[in-house]
């Protein structure tokens, strides 16, 4: 999601002190550079791994991005707890691409050619993916992990995708929006790659499911007056609004939606990316019945026992933040990657990247928020469970949950 440079989102304060010692490295709240070491109940006899981390801690997407840091921060903690990798302790550097691709690029650099980390993971937007992964993979020749909900057709060798794709969200919900919203779609967009393609995808299948898209529009990301898409979605007696518009956007057409009566005359609401952390830009009245579908609700914590204990695990670590472990903003994308990363490092008994990169293809994890996950061999991307939620009064109630695990049908 291309991003305005507004800075609605949290900031982050790091420690710059740099690491001292040279036989043993002290396990604690230490940082060389942007680094952030957990602390742990032992000393290290080895350097730490350096994982880099490059989220939106700031701008649009900020509320996003700060999710996505605590996540990286509950898994660091819990591998260097359980005695690290290798014998040594992982090390984040964190760098914000502050919903800016501009600025990201000249951050992230500074994890590959500063810091040197083994691995990267992060980056929301897909146009944020396409500007980092040059610095990262084809220019840094790094390990690249992008935890975000995606558009698909990322199949670049060194990029592993860790969030749900096109397939994964829609062949289920799009024949679930018609039993349960009706035939006549809209497709209000914002002008960048995600909503594109999706909206593609997203088409073949409300076609061949019966359905009708009755109109497909563009409007740039930093918009926010609706009035003439919401003028038309009425006139038009549209059912399902199946919306790709983000934030700063998303929020005032939701609210402009809502006061022209879409919701009181049925109208059904659906954005694919909203999580927890989504709802709170509008009032609950005005998204009442929205439809989502992700790998993660905290809802999914009832049905199974280990999403369960990872939000028990972060709700103790985080007892007040208001940036909650959610699907969307790309944070269990996150916790997929770094624990299977993590197993890979383990399987491969070494850090370096080949090594890591084979191990990884393949890799399984049997707890993750939403329940376990695996690898696709061969193909970079991971199956996954999958959730239909709906927003009930500000909060999202599972409507359907897979019976398994969802291949992602790419590469």
């Amino acid at each position: 999601m291309n991003r305005p440079d507004d800075e609605s989102g949290g900031t982050i304060a790091m420690n710059r002190r740099r690491f001292l010692g040279s036989a043993a490295w002290a396990a604690g709240a230490v940082a060389t550079g942007s680094g952030w070491l957990i602390p742990a109940s032992t000393s290290w006899a080895a350097p730490p791994i350096k994982v880099g981390i490059a989220t939106d801690l700031t701008g649009a997407l900020g509320f996003a991005g700060n999710s996505n840091l605590n996540v990286a921060k509950l898994c660091a903690d819990a591998i260097n707890k359980s005695g690290g990798l290798v014998g040594r302790p992982v090390q984040l550097f964190i760098e914000d691409t502050a919903s800016n691709e501009a600025v990201a690029v000249t951050n992230v650099r500074r994890l590959i050619q500063r810091d040197q980390v083994d691995v990267v993971l992060g980056g929301i937007t897909s146009s944020m993916r396409n500007a980092i992964k040059g610095p990262i993979v084809e220019r840094g020749h790094t390990l690249y992990i992008y935890p975000q909900l995606y558009e698909g057709g990322e199949c670049e060798n060194l990029i592993y995708c860790t969030g749900p794709t096109p397939s994964q969200q829609c062949d289920r919900l799009i024949p679930w929006l018609i039993k349960n919203g009706g035939r006549r779609f809209a497709f209000p967009s914002a002008n960048y790659i995600w909503p594109h393609v999706l909206n593609k995808y997203a088409r073949k299948l409300v076609e061949a499911n019966g359905g009708e898209v009755v109109f497909e529009e563009y409007y740039p990301i930093a918009q926010i007056d609706y009035g003439a898409t919401v003028n038309k979605i009425m006139t038009e007696k549209i059912d399902v609004a199946f919306v790709t518009v983000i934030p700063p956007g998303v929020g005032p057409f939701f609210k402009q939606l809502y006061e022209a009566g879409f919701l009181k005359r049925g109208g059904r609401l659906c954005q694919i990316a909203y999580d927890e952390n989504a709802l709170s830009l509008n009032a609950p009245r005005e998204i009442e019945g929205l439809a989502s579908c992700l790998d993660y609700y905290r809802a999914a914590a009832t049905l199974d026992p280990g999403s369960a204990k990872i939000q028990a695990e972060y709700d103790a670590m985080f007892p007040n933040t208001k940036y909650l472990l959610a699907a969307g903003s790309a944070a269990t994308g996150m916790y997929r990657g770094m624990v299977l990363w993590a197993e890979a490092v383990k399987r491969a008994g070494k850090v370096e990247r080949d090594a890591v990169a084979h191990a990884l293809d393949d890799a399984k994890i049997q707890q993750a928020p939403g329940g376990p996950a695996e690898m696709v061999p061969g193909k970079r991307h991971c199956k996954m469970r999958m959730y239909i939620g709906v927003a009930k009064h500000g909060l999202f109630e599972i409507a359907e949950a897979s019976d398994g695990l969802l291949d992602p049908k790419e590469c």
